[in-house]
């Protein structure tokens, strides 16, 4: 899937809603965020799966189609015994877009793109076996984008992490180098706990930024702002996309020369990518 194909592959920040909350559906879409995760995972209690599910389907047509577009589905993990009930409600309301989490193998993500042939996917890589299998879930069918999990795969490792998370800059740079490597869009960075610390939150969304990540997962509307400002391209950014596109136009799309260095089709679907983000392209 070529993330140049549909807006979630610009997307900067996910933004996650308990779904037994339809109270905080249209509230979440007004915050401004860029896409709403309707969770049924981790914000959902067991007894409570049934009800999250018949709240998202309940509201669904309440939601206007521009609002549809910018809704994404958290599933629970392949394999638990509320997976296939979750698959069947993405299928029933032709979500745009599903969240995988603990997404652990090729099979998984392809067996859930044949029962949704039309959505995208999002697989959460969270687990040891998700890490090491990151080649294969990224060249999946339908896979747009990959997902860091970053509270649960420090828990499946063993791992004590520092506020800063340097123990898990190796998986982060994984992550990011398998995104290239398949040609989808850049992975989305992991969720910063902290709500109110606007420091921390900046700090984790510019780390994200400059190690390749292209969003970051949030779990308050007040963080919905701060990752879309760290991620909007700079002034200098923006120029520089605009001059390779006219470069490129006027070559034709041949190799052509900027300021001494060549232009290449990647150079060009990153600047593509520039403008696109910042609404411009």
């Amino acid at each position: 899937m070529n993330p140049l194909d549909t807006p979630l592959g610009y997307s900067s920040n996910f933004l996650f809603v308990p779904g037994t909350r339809p109270d905080r559906f249209l509230k979440a879409l007004d915050s401004g965020a860029d896409t709403v995760v309707l969770d049924l995972e981790d914000a959902v209690a067991e007894e409570e799966k049934v009800n999250a599910r018949n709240a998202i389907r309940a509201a669904w047509p309440t939601f206007t189609e521009e609002q549809k577009q910018r809704l994404a589905i958290r599933s629970n993990s392949p394999g638990s015994k509320f997976y296939s009930a979750d698959l069947i409600l993405a299928q029933d309301l032709s979500v745009t877009c599903l969240v995988i989490p603990k997404s652990e193998s090729l099979d998984q993500m392809n067996g859930a793109a044949a029962i949704l042939p039309d959505t995208a996917i999002v697989p959460m890589i969270e687990t040891a076996i998700g890490l090491s299998k990151i080649n294969e879930i990224a060249n999946s069918n339908q896979v747009l984008r990959l997902a860091l999990g970053n509270l649960d795969l420090q828990a499946d490792l063993g791992m004590v992490c520092d506020q800063e998370e340097t123990q898990l800059q190796t998986a982060r740079f994984q992550i990011v180098l398998a995104s290239r490597l398949a040609r989808i869009a850049p992975p989305i960075d992991g969720v910063t706990t902290s709500t109110d610390d606007v420091s921390r939150i900046t700090d984790d969304v510019q780390r994200a930024k400059a190690m390749g990540f292209g969003g970051k997962l949030c779990i308050h509307p007040k963080q919905v702002p701060i990752v879309k400002a760290t991620f909007m391209p700079t002034s200098d950014e923006i120029t520089w996309a605009n001059r390779v596109i006219e470069a490129d136009t006027a070559s034709k799309g041949a190799t052509v020369k900027l300021d001494g260095q060549m232009i290449d089709r990647p150079a060009v679907l990153l600047a593509r990518r520039t403008l696109a983000i910042a609404g411009k392209y």
